[in-house]
């Protein structure tokens, strides 16, 4: 499992009840329910993927998340995880609040747009970086709403969202002190562990 789904799989207890939204192939579901013996939902949106889910024996949905979640109750589950895809919606602000809504917890990953490599070719280069973090050409990438961490945790602010735990890690999901310490210019990829206020 990435470093990043290891991390974030560490903050849900045994049993818990976890949405998945953007599940993707449903690698950190499907490890959940494993290793962790949690009640596991997923959301995806690419008819592929959530076929892979379904061959796993995962519970999983067809849905853009643009859409909302208001088929969802008020705190219908423990947790709600988002991994990279807070970025690719087109309404992130909204998203937030519903997943706090939603879950007594949200676990949210994404890649930070303020690290120095993005600055860097920005500044020096003159045009929309390419990165590890962020790979595709401007043209092409599925990401909409790209933001810093200063960004995120504004947003978290004025959406009365409460940080409860951040942790910074590089492309390759690994961890120091300075990245800590400095996570809007060293930190690559941000992951989050948030409640309501």
């Amino acid at each position: 499992m990435r470093a990043d789904l290891a991390l974030m799989s560490r903050w849900i207890p045994a049993g818990a009840s976890v949405l998945d939204l953007g599940c993707g192939d449903g690698t950190l579901l499907h490890s959940l329910t494993l290793d962790r013996q949690v009640v596991g939902f997923g959301v995806e949106i690419k008819p592929e993927l959530v076929t892979t889910c379904i061959e796993r024996g995962l519970n999983v949905i067809q849905r853009d998340l643009s859409g909302g979640m208001a088929d969802f109750a008020d705190g219908a589950f423990d947790f709600v995880v988002m991994t990279q895809t807070l970025q690719a919606v087109s309404q992130p602000e909204r998203l937030l609040k519903e997943m706090v809504r939603v879950g007594r917890e949200a676990v949210i990953t994404f890649p930070n747009f303020g690290h120095w490599r993005t600055r860097w070719a920005l500044a020096i280069g003159g045009h929309m970086p390419t990165t590890e973090a962020l790979p595709h050409p401007w043209y092409a990438t599925p990401n909409v709403r790209l933001c810093t961490v200063r960004d995120f945790e504004d947003l978290c602010t004025v959406q009365r969202v409460r940080i409860l735990e951040r942790v910074m890690v590089d492309q390759r999901h690994r961890s120091n002190r300075l990245m800590q310490a400095m996570p809007n210019l060293l930190g690559e990829i941000a992951v989050y562990r948030v409640a309501a206020r």
